[in-house]
């Protein structure tokens, strides 16, 4: 889920930038520090969209930068427990498909695409419903429910996130298509 989030932090004005705007001076310093960082309780920063307020520097013993306490608000993606989210298939492998939700990928494995048995096409680089031939490839479209998550402040890229399409309402679009097109025609019997 994407947020809008009103944070506080202290940034650092080296010398070399004080004859600078200072609002615009903080804003780039705080894209720095935080677009693309991971924090388990705000979220990943995805960009700082406002400065509201800048407090008085402060200067500190043998540091010859000055230090502001900074209000801004920030865009994040915050991941949450049952969350439904739409994304699209990055990779297929044997045991399931990476999901890229947002900035970050759900792994969604092979026991949580349908309640069939489900089978690796290597060659088609898919994944084969037995008894439905329903195949997801990478590229397309799905839309799944969040059932895991462990975020990695120290490395994002190694956050998991589990995903399950079990539930009506869940799958690729293709399928979600297919299904409403039959109750459709089995309404107009």
């Amino acid at each position: 889920m994407y947020l809008k989030v009103r944070a506080v932090d202290v940034v650092r004005v080296p010398p070399e930038r004080f004859g600078e705007d200072i609002v615009s001076t903080v804003k780039e310093l705080l894209e720095e520090k935080l677009e693309g960082r991971l924090d388990k309780k705000v979220g990943m920063f995805i960009a700082i969209l406002d400065v509201i307020s800048i407090g008085e520097g402060r200067i500190l013993i043998g540091d010859a930068g000055i230090y502001y306490e900074t209000v801004f608000d920030t865009l994040v993606y915050r991941p949450k427990l049952q969350e439904i989210t739409e994304g699209e298939v990055v990779e297929v492998v044997e045991f399931g498909a990476f999901i890229e939700i947002g900035p970050l990928d759900g792994l969604l494995h092979i026991s949580q695409i349908t309640d069939e048995y489900i089978s690796y096409d290597e060659k088609g680089g898919r994944l084969v419903g037995k008894e439905s031939g329903k195949s997801l490839t990478a590229g397309e479209r799905v839309r799944a429910r969040i059932v895991a998550i462990s975020l990695n402040e120290k490395e994002p890229s190694d956050s998991k996130i589990g995903l399950t399409m079990r539930q009506p309402g869940l799958g690729t679009y293709k399928w979600l298509e297919e299904e409403r097109a039959k109750k459709q025609q089995e309404e107009l019997k």
